[in-house]
């Protein structure tokens, strides 16, 4: 047994070297439990998430499996992990959203929601009689002042607004791909966002998807509310990838 494995049977304690080993812990089970990979993408006046769809068993209801939910009718997130992490997660959040409008009388902007969340998120990780959820939250909007808006938030309580975010199993090759796309974004409109997302978990699985095996969620303009796209509409999205790739 090495020495430092004494050093993990709590949260609250650091390794010689500065390390939390349970906090480690917490992030690979928040890459590998649920062994999908989430692509977020904001475009001009738009933001996208997009993620596999895998059914664990033939008897479920695939309607009943998702890892894209709603929290407010503006704001929209895709949770990859422990789903019952997720789940306890989207909970909170959208009770901290409703929570936020019953106070203030207006919406709660993306910004503020994310970091509600980030700090929910971190105070788990201050007590040893408490864990970390293995969850990676992307969350999208768009903002009345800042127009659209990706944030990631992970288990430890990080967060930050990205151009494109990536998280899960394959999170590395995904935002190698997203990096060599960003300078354009900023001008994509929001098909264009849309099939850049779905492109970009193509590339990284290696495989061509069909409506059923991934979920595709958008919130679009300022006005616009978060939106689950149905099978009909992302078919259309990948044949219009085929052809464009044909062409």
């Amino acid at each position: 047994m090495s020495r430092d494995s004494n050093y993990d049977h709590h949260i609250s304690i650091f390794s010689p070297q500065g390390r939390l080993y349970q906090m480690e812990y917490a992030f690979k089970a928040a890459a590998s439990a649920s062994g999908l990979t989430g692509v977020a993408v904001r475009g001009k006046d738009s933001a996208v998430v997009v993620t596999q769809k895998k059914v664990p068993d033939r008897l479920m209801d695939p309607k009943s499996v998702s890892h894209v939910f709603m929290i407010t009718n503006k704001i929209g997130c895709l949770c990859t992990g422990m789903i019952a992490d997720c789940k306890a997660q989207m909970s909170r959040a959208r009770m901290e959203a409703a929570d936020f409008t019953f106070q203030y009388g207006y919406p709660i902007p993306v910004h503020v929601l994310a970091k509600r969340i980030a700090d929910i998120a971190q105070v788990n990780t201050q007590s040893a009689s408490m864990r970390p959820l293995a969850s990676d939250v992307l969350l999208i909007g768009v903002d009345d002042e800042r127009g659209p808006q990706v944030f990631k938030v992970d288990c430890a309580g990080h967060f930050l607004p990205f151009f494109a975010a990536a998280s899960g199993a394959k999170e590395q090759e995904a935002i190698n791909f997203l990096e060599k796309k960003v300078e354009n974004m900023k001008e994509y409109d929001s098909d264009q966002t849309v099939r850049e997302a779905i492109m970009c978990l193509g590339s990284v699985l290696g495989s061509d998807f069909r409506g059923t095996e991934i979920e595709v969620a958008m919130v679009k303009g300022k006005e616009g509310r978060f939106k689950k796209l149905t099978e009909e509409e992302i078919e259309g999205h990948l044949n219009a990838i085929a052809d464009d790739a044909d062409a």
